[in-house]
């Protein structure tokens, strides 16, 4: 059987927020097994949690945002990505600010924190989310859809003519019963033009935005010195924001992800969709009673889940 997870201890990180520019410090616990992911603003002494829900999104502006209507917590996701790609359950995320801090922009130093603290199967069976149904949700041009597919792949097609883009693939595609989530995705960072950065700021957004938190872009070149971590670093991102944003089904899903143009926003839509749409999907169990359920659905995830 495929066992719940947390960590093994306390660990914590400090860093930017992208957005508010503010320092912050994130301490990840420990927690017991089925609660879920919780997020506490310990800044503001909050004692009610945020759970990580889908239904709990305020906001998809440039990054996916939760609250409890008292307290937010923005840009969650490369957390949420990093805790699904290394199968973590049950999570504490005590919070000094209003935002997960950006690190270097990617979900890699979460990836590294959790592995630094150790992670621990719990006496819990694991549950997912099968889909038997095609969901699909548009925004004009954009979409966004899951399907049935034994085990969990997902595909990207990032669309931008510019003259930097057009020069490195603008599709990714990774099946994750034979490649590894921490190698093939997780070191993927967030990027943009030079020329959209004062817009985006004069909004309140991107004020902590640097060359040491996302691969910047100027007309020509990529203004970073080291360059693209990926090939298809770009459309890798965008893979690595929907498994986070997806993850906030509050449990991973047997299926297949498309993504086309789509973002936090068309993500979240396709969440809430499909937890409306009950007839599209159901529970499939990891416990010794299921066996013959998880042998045949949950198996092509385990390598990709025990990275």
């Amino acid at each position: 059987m495929l066992r719940q997870r947390t960590i093994r201890r306390p660990v914590h990180a400090i860093g930017i927020g992208v957005h508010s520019g503010e320092k912050v410090r994130v301490t990840l616990r420990p927690a017991e097994v089925n609660s879920g992911v919780r997020f506490y603003r310990s800044d503001l002494g909050a004692a009610e949690p945020i759970m990580a829900r889908a239904n709990r999104v305020t906001d998809t502006t440039l990054s996916t945002t939760i609250g409890n209507g008292q307290h937010e917590v923005a840009t969650v996701e490369h957390l949420m990505s990093a805790l699904w790609g290394l199968g973590i359950d049950n999570l504490r995320v005590d919070l000094q600010g209003s935002e997960i801090p950006i690190l270097d922009g990617s979900a890699a130093p979460f990836v590294y924190l959790i592995q630094s603290a150790g992670i621990e199967e719990q006496n819990q069976a694991r549950q997912f989310i099968r889909i038997t149904k095609t969901i699909e949700v548009r925004q004009g041009d954009a979409w966004a859809r899951l399907k049935p597919f034994n085990g969990f792949k997902a595909s990207y097609n990032f669309v931008a003519d510019h003259p930097v883009y057009n020069r490195y693939p603008k599709r990714a595609s990774i099946n994750f019963a034979n490649r590894s989530y921490v190698e093939e995705v997780s070191r993927a960072r967030s990027f943009g033009l030079v020329s959209e950065l004062d817009t985006a700021q004069a909004f309140n957004k991107c004020l902590g935005s640097s060359l040491h938190n996302a691969v910047g872009i100027d007309e020509f070149s990529i203004l970073n010195e080291e360059g693209l971590r990926y090939e298809d670093e770009f459309a890798k991102h965008k893979l690595l924001d929907a498994i986070g944003d997806l993850y906030l089904l509050g449990t991973t899903v047997i299926g297949e992800f498309e993504g086309y143009k789509s973002g936090h926003g068309l993500n979240n839509r396709l969440a809430l969709e499909l937890l409306k749409r009950q007839e599209a999907w159901d529970y499939v169990g990891t416990g010794a009673g299921d066996e013959s359920l998880w042998t045949q659905d949950v198996r092509p995830l385990a390598g990709a889940l025990s990275a």
